[in-house]
């Protein structure tokens, strides 16, 4: 089996090209998060927008959202997977030059276009506006989204080509030999196994989407092109749902790279890890039923096994990383600063957030609750706390200066208001959903504006901070290292 020592030419160029992507999602991000605040202050009516610019911010805040945590993601896997595998940097680029065409065809569809049929964009209503957008809109947002997509998929192929020569397969990569067989040699770095299973996962969902687009363009100039709708709706959702899934999993990566650099202590890629990866390589793909467990047309055995996946795959990698998570760092000595805390509170808000997804899941609770802002917490408790929280830890790990350089009172400060800003905001959700107000309303009852204005709050809060940590990261872009000095630890220690 292949060593796992490669250590990449030092490239500066390779440098350069994350931080680009870092910048973008930072200031995509901080775009997405204005945006979802002027919807809970019109909801609140502390404002009054109007219906259309909430439905087209909401199209804007869920597709960007979905984007940009894609993009930080990838981020993260690229700059440490190149300390195993050999990637290229020319399709890295290509990537984020196709991810910012479709980023404009997309802002020129809603804002332009007025398309405001939500990031979903289920079939047949972008060709059904009754007058609210035209044809070229629709065809702006669903291009836009496309070529995003082909960039994605792009990425994945060159990081599957440089997995398979390095490792032989995608099944060595994952670490089969040392799960089910008897193979005297080291189960891959965990980087790799994690990076595997997501472009595994992640080039079905692509292929996918990317023909539901296909598909639903050409509708679009030829209605005699008919669409078998059940069809187009199963395939959005595991489009969708697997794609948004995997940017936790990529992000995830800057956990088991960074914080064995804290404690000293390499994080193992065991058989139980290796078989959690495995699979929930296999769950990712059958789970997004449960975020149609409402819709009676489709089969029974798939709303069931929708249910069933969705509790399974709830805890695998969740678990093994949450433990393995607190295994390193008890009793380590470890220094905490900006990036191992937001590192350690994202496993948290991974964890959260994962429990009213799971609650969720159950169909008699689903019937009930799906179509009211307890998915928004949900969603949002796993993403802001969890996957953006793990962005922002690489982004302060990236940006420090040296080891010991500590952290300002302003620092630790938006630390503790980014988390619990995040707390409040994503509770208000779930505590409104609990009490049955639905989601996707641009106007509410007078009896729901009190959720609606503790979590316009609360959002207040959650960007402050969250403008500290981006301020933070910009303005020490020159001063930025590499790696800290023991960068070799994580790989040696996988072998």
């Amino acid at each position: 089996m292949a060593s796992h020592t490669y250590i990449p030419v030092p490239d500066q160029g390779a440098k350069a090209c994350v931080l680009a992507y870092l910048v973008t999602a930072a200031a995509v991000l901080l775009l997405m998060m204005v945006f979802g605040l002027l919807m809970r202050m019109e909801q609140a009516q502390f404002i009054s927008m109007g219906v259309i610019w909430f439905y087209e911010l909401m199209t804007l805040h869920g597709a960007g959202m979905v984007g940009i945590a894609g993009i930080a993601g990838a981020a993260i896997m690229w700059h440490f997977l190149r300390q195993y595998v050999d990637l290229s940097r020319g399709i890295f680029v290509a990537n984020l030059v196709l991810f910012l065409a479709g980023v404009v065809m997309i802002l020129v569809g809603v804002l332009f276009g007025h398309f405001h049929g939500a990031w979903t964009f289920l079939y047949p209503l972008p060709a059904k506006s009754m007058g609210m957008w035209s044809v070229g809109a629709a065809a702006l947002f669903m291009g836009g989204l496309l070529v995003i997509g082909v960039g994605f998929l792009l990425m994945h192929l060159d990081i599957a080509r440089a997995i398979i020569a390095r490792y032989g397969n995608l099944g060595r990569a994952l670490g089969w030999p040392q799960l089910f067989g008897h193979d005297d040699g080291k189960a891959p770095p965990p980087t790799v196994v994690a990076s595997t299973m997501v472009t595994i996962v992640n080039v079905v969902a692509l292929v996918v989407g990317a023909s539901i687009l296909t598909m639903m363009l050409v509708n679009l100039y030829v209605p005699g092109f008919a669409i078998d709708s059940l069809l187009a709706k199963g395939m959005i959702y595991l489009f969708g749902h697997v794609f948004i899934n995997a940017t936790i999993y990529m992000a995830v990566i800057a956990v088991y790279e960074i914080l064995p650099r804290y404690t000293q202590r390499p994080w193992k890629a065991n058989k139980v890890f290796l078989a959690s990866w495995t699979a929930s390589t296999i769950m990712v793909l059958f789970i997004f039923p449960h975020h149609l467990l409402m819709d009676f047309a489709f089969p029974t055995w798939m709303l069931i096994m929708g249910q069933v996946i969705g509790y399974l795959n709830t805890f695998p990698i969740l678990v093994v990383t949450g433990y393995g998570a607190l295994m390193i760092v008890f009793r380590s000595g470890i220094r905490w600063d900006m990036a191992s805390r937001l590192l350690f509170v994202s496993l948290f808000g991974w964890a959260a957030g994962v429990m009213p997804a799971f609650i969720d899941g159950t169909i008699t609770v689903n019937y009930v609750m799906h179509n009211t802002l307890w998915v928004p917490g949900h969603f949002h408790t796993y993403l802001l706390l969890g996957m953006v929280a793990m962005v922002f830890g690489f982004m302060y790990y990236l940006g420090k200066p040296n080891q010991d350089a500590p952290d300002s009172f302003l620092d630790r400060a938006a630390f503790w208001g980014f988390t619990v800003g995040s707390l409040g905001f994503t509770l208000s959700f779930l505590y409104a959903g609990k009490e049955g107000v639905p989601r996707r309303y641009a106007a509410h009852l007078p009896e729901w504006l009190p959720y609606d204005r503790i979590g316009s709050a609360f959002s207040v809060l959650v960007i402050a901070s969250a403008l500290v940590f981006i301020v933070r990261f910009l303005t020490r872009l020159g001063l930025s290292r590499r790696d800290y000095p023991r960068a070799s630890l994580a790989r040696s220690a996988a072998t």
